[in-house]
């Protein structure tokens, strides 16, 4: 019987890196995973619409990197960067209500991501939004997947919509693939995200699958 394993931590240590980087013993290792939990939580809420790819946390003795990827950058740094000292705000207030350690240097980073098309969570994003705007699912996963298509090194791409398409009564999944999407092969760059459109009738799951390509390592026997 075949098990479904998540891509990205699938290639964890041969293409991907940790998303939290840092080390914890004892009762700290608990206490930064809460931490990560709750602020990745919140960013991705208070970023809706900002088409955030990633979020990254580095710690250090007494210091704290988040690095936020967007496809909007100029939207979450805001002028004279004046967003980003409001979101770094933001988060130590969240912090603070969390409770454990606070560090005593937050640093907060945004980066932006040069192609949209190819990254998964911005795609899953963006059709999350085309659904919630009641355009039609067909004509959204179509004009979609020609887009990633059209993106440079993309060669497959997938994506899934399941719950109350076009407000129909009864639920159901429609897929669409075009390209290739090696899901075992490890040296595979496959992106993978996963996102909820919120519509009046129902929420609607969306999944999407992005392959940019083969990673040939000269240091790896992949």
């Amino acid at each position: 019987m075949s098990h479904t394993v998540h891509p990205y931590a699938h290639r964890i240590g041969i293409l991907r890196d940790w998303k939290s980087r840092w080390f914890g013993s004892g009762g700290q290792y608990q206490e930064y995973l809460k931490q990560d939990v709750l602020l990745r939580e919140f960013l991705v809420k208070h970023l809706k619409g900002h088409h955030v790819a990633s979020v990254d946390i580095e710690r250090g003795q007494g210091t704290m990197r988040i690095l936020v990827k967007s496809a909007r950058p100029g939207l979450v740094i805001g002028r004279s960067g004046e967003g980003t000292q409001k979101l770094r705000d933001l988060l130590l207030k969240k912090l603070q209500k969390i409770g454990g350690t606070i560090p005593a240097s937050l640093k907060l980073d945004v980066e932006d991501v040069k192609v949209p098309e190819a990254s998964a969570p911005v795609v899953a994003e963006m059709v999350a939004e085309a659904l919630e705007k009641r355009m039609s699912f067909r004509r959204v996963l179509k004009q979609t997947v020609e887009k990633v298509l059209a993106a440079r090194d993309v060669q497959g791409v997938k994506i899934t919509v399941s719950g109350r398409l076009d407000g129909a009564e009864m639920g159901r999944t429609e897929t669409i693939k075009k390209g290739r999407l090696p899901l075992q092969t490890f040296r595979a760059d496959v992106d993978f995200a996963r996102k909820t459109a919120f519509t009046t009738y129902s929420a609607i799951g969306v999944k999407v699958w992005i392959y940019r390509g083969d990673i040939f390592d000269k240091g790896s026997n992949i």
